[in-house]
């Protein structure tokens, strides 16, 4: 069975490299906020060529940290688009925001041209979600924040090292927010986050939400919460940051050879737009008889996932906002029809031209 993410591999591609670092960590006997924490900071901060990185927990607490280090709380409202893992609401709801869902446009991210139609005088921040590895079209997006004087945060969990016109991913707003889950292309082997940011107000408040409130230890300025990245975390993902450029290149000619060699009209490949780097966090393709397909490959022993069945609009969890079906047909046609096939370092060219061959062979 060719699987859809083989973390292994990523593992035993630096395997050396990784078994040491773990136990300097563990021999070192310091493992809460040390040297490995700080130095992963700094290598993160320039990797994204932002000023600021400080380490925490996951991704998800990167976004309600940002959110809550901005400001923005109940009244408020934050622009998003509709199709995002539905963490990236979270991090706007757990500070009692509102999220105001925007569709996405041909390229799965934000549609930059339907942002202004949805500010309101609540608006206080726009979320851009870099979604599957592909930047966002940020330029009409700083634009827009900037005429509107709105915060802007990124979600950067699939985008590490992505970058539009040449500017990483992360450093355009406000707050870039990113996780570490270990299926990203810079993964621990764990949970765990970071924020990356230019204003050293905004690091010196989330690096105090972080530690309980804590400034120094037992001088609670505020209740805060417990988000620290582990110094183990820190350790192995300085490992991975060191080969990020590497892992990322790899990827991107899995997907090439994806993009050149799968011809089927019923397939809908991803589209890169011009001026935007895509890693390819994940592969995704479309078709309209979705579970169809992903049922035919599962039969020719090749496994898929969906990124995401339900939009967070129609979510048990977000139900009392109100949103029915049809609320944003875009955002639910692409939730019934994307599938994200296998893509991971380390999958071995016959894995690829097995998957190719059995698309190619698909007749709906």
């Amino acid at each position: 069975m060719i699987q859809t993410n083989r973390l292994d591999r990523g593992f035993f591609k630096y395997q050396q490299e990784f078994e040491d670092k773990a136990l300097e960590v563990l021999r070192s006997g310091w493992y809460i906020l040390g040297k490995e924490v700080s130095s992963f900071e700094e290598s993160f901060a320039a990797f994204t060529g932002s000023k600021y990185a400080v380490g925490l927990a996951s991704g998800l607490d990167a976004l309600i940290l940002a959110f809550r280090a901005l400001g923005i709380g109940k009244g408020d409202e934050v622009i998003v688009q509709g199709n995002t893992y539905i963490a990236s609401v979270m991090g706007i709801t757990i500070n009692g925001a509102t999220p105001v869902f925007v569709e996405p446009d041909e390229y799965y991210n934000i549609d930059a041209d339907k942002i202004e139609e949805k500010i309101t005088d609540k608006t206080k921040a726009v979320l851009v979600v870099h979604l599957y590895g592909q930047a966002s079209r940020m330029d009409k997006v700083v634009e827009i924040c900037k005429a509107h004087s709105l915060k802007l945060v990124e979600d950067c969990a699939q985008s590490h090292g992505s970058c539009f016109k040449g500017k990483v991913t992360g450093s355009f707003g406000d707050v870039g927010c990113f996780s570490f889950y270990p299926s990203k292309n810079i993964g621990a082997f764990g949970d765990a986050g970071a924020i990356v940011t230019d204003n050293k107000d905004i690091a010196d408040n989330i690096r105090i939400l972080r530690n309980y409130g804590s400034e120094k230890r037992y001088h609670n300025k505020v209740v805060g919460m417990n988000s620290r990245l582990d110094e183990l975390q820190a350790g192995l993902l300085s490992v991975r940051l060191r080969h990020a450029k590497e892992l990322n290149e790899e990827k991107i000619r899995v997907a090439k050879r994806y993009d050149e060699l799968i011809k089927n009209p019923l397939i809908k490949l991803p589209k890169k737009r011009e001026g935007c780097d895509h890693i390819y966090h994940q592969y995704v393709i479309r078709t309209e008889k979705r579970d169809e397909l992903m049922e035919y490959l599962k039969a020719n022993e090749i496994n898929t996932i969906i990124h995401y069945p339900i939009p967070p609009h129609l979510s048990e969890a977000y139900a009392y906002l109100g949103f029915k079906e049809g609320s944003f047909p875009i955002t639910e046609s692409y939730a019934g029809q994307l599938l994200s096939i296998p893509m991971y370092n380390g999958i071995y060219k016959e894995e690829q031209d097995r998957v190719i061959e059995v698309l190619n062979e698909y007749k709906g």
